[in-house]
């Protein structure tokens, strides 16, 4: 083999490796669990998550010993002088003597060791950390729950838009050959030129029908990729097929579901937010009590007229210091007082919200589960009504052959069957939907 072989051979080893790494196969549990792991809300989530974490070690690290450390130099370009009495010198009384009581250049290193030793708003501080935190991953939650019906929807739309190029397909052909039968016979002067010209009508519309659908269909596929964290032109293939997956989607025994709405992610959110105006409330009262802080440092400093802190000889002088403040607010002019009343009215609302978000709760799940029974009921009709229309439709064939029925009676039979593929398409795909609508509204993915 030469050179030139050998790189073709090379080359194209690498294009087959790069086109299976850049494909990528699905069930739709499998772009579920791939879509929590790389769709960019579900990253940016997760990192709110640790953001909350690191925040509620932040306020927890007020109270414990901060230490900090302090380096000074100073050099006087002028130095400050100070008038004494000259009689301390023994001059005269009523004169005063020019005096320079420091050195041209001074250094001091000092460490301070700080310690909170009660602050009642750091105490809800601690308590607003750890509610920060559950808000956080409430709304991870949340966004999981919404991240899975999306991809849900858009799996499968993909595979009614899949189903949808099939049936127009087999349309396209059927018509098709019904029109080069029926061309043939017309020529030979055995059927009118109208029917040939109906069934041309009916080809071009299934044909329009199938060119758009083709084109729906690359979007069903790029809104997949995206919903789960994929570039947007991945190539992607799907495992499931849409009516097993409708079957098993299907299921009676979620509608006799318990409606124990503290167990959904909205009322959770909503009870965070009352707790969160508990402590704010908490926060406005604890403004009241005193606070009292310690401290205690020590250093060293240097004196010098020359830059000579380097040295060996350098003489240094030692001190410390310890001390306690306790700051006790007395009096505010009502603003205080206020500020409790606001957050008291703002927790009455909270009340009120929740209450709300209750009520709504119910009806939501209520809706959901009457959507997702008539999804059911609409599948199971839908596919009836397909069978007679394939059964009519074909009937209206042999006539139409045998001369019994005009093309226009045809026309309408087959009108009425491309009807009924496409309801019944739509029928499986909004009991997958409703099905993950009831299960995010009652928070439960997995049942």
């Amino acid at each position: 083999m030469n050179k030139f072989s050998l790189l073709i051979v090379c080359l194209l080893l690498t294009s087959y490796g790069f086109s299976q790494e850049n494909s990528k196969s699905f069930s739709l549990q499998q772009a579920i669990d791939f879509a929590l792991e790389n769709n960019r809300t579900a990253k940016n989530a997760l990192l709110d998550i640790d953001a909350a974490k690191k925040q509620k070690w932040e306020t927890t690290a007020i109270g414990l010993p901060q230490v900090d450390a302090s380096i000074n130099y100073n050099n006087w370009l002028k130095q400050q002088v100070s008038l004494i009495p000259a009689e301390f010198f023994g001059g005269n009384a009523g004169e005063y003597a020019e005096v320079v009581f420091s050195t041209k250049q001074s250094m001091d290193a000092t460490v301070t060791l700080k310690q909170l030793l009660f602050d009642g708003s750091y105490l809800v501080g601690l308590q607003s950390a750890k509610v920060f935190l559950e808000i956080s991953k409430n709304a991870k939650e949340k966004t999981d729950l919404e991240i899975r019906k999306a991809v849900i929807n858009a799996y499968g739309n993909v595979l009614l838009a899949e189903e949808s190029v099939k049936i127009l397909e087999k349309n396209k052909a059927v018509l098709q050959k019904n029109l080069n039968e029926t061309t043939k016979i017309y020529e030979n002067g055995l059927e009118e030129e109208e029917s040939v010209e109906q069934l041309q009508i009916t080809l071009s519309g299934v044909e329009s029908n199938l060119n758009n659908t083709l084109r729906l269909k690359t979007l069903a596929y790029q809104m997949l990729n995206i919903t789960i964290g994929l570039d947007l032109n991945t190539n992607t293939t799907l495992l499931d097929d849409l009516e097993n997956l409708t079957n098993q989607n299907i299921s009676l025994e979620l509608l006799n579901y318990g409606e124990n709405v503290e167990n959904t992610i909205d009322y959770k959110i909503a009870f965070n937010d009352k707790t969160s105006k508990e402590l704010l409330l908490k926060l406005e009262k604890s403004k009241a009590l005193p606070t009292l802080n310690a401290f205690i440092n020590g250093g060293y400093t240097g004196y010098s007229e020359d830059f000579s802190f380097a040295k060996s000889d350098q003489q240094w002088f030692g001190s410390s210091l310890f001390g306690v403040s306790l700051n006790i607010p007395i009096f505010s002019s009502g603003m205080r007082s206020s500020a409790t009343q606001r957050a008291k009215i703002n927790l009455e609302k909270s009340n009120n919200d929740l209450t709300e978000t209750e009520q709504q709760l119910l009806l939501q799940i209520e809706s959901a589960k009457s959507n997702y029974q008539f999804a059911i009921e609409d599948y199971q009709n839908k596919k009836k009504n397909l069978n007679l229309a394939e059964r009519i439709e074909k009937k209206n064939q042999i006539k139409f052959f045998e001369g019994i029925s005009t093309s226009f009676e045809l026309r309408q039979a087959q009108i009425q069957l491309y009807a009924a593929q496409q309801e019944f398409l739509q029928t499986m795909l909004d009991v997958i939907n409703e099905k993950a609508a009831l299960e995010t509204i009652l928070n439960t993915p997995n049942n």
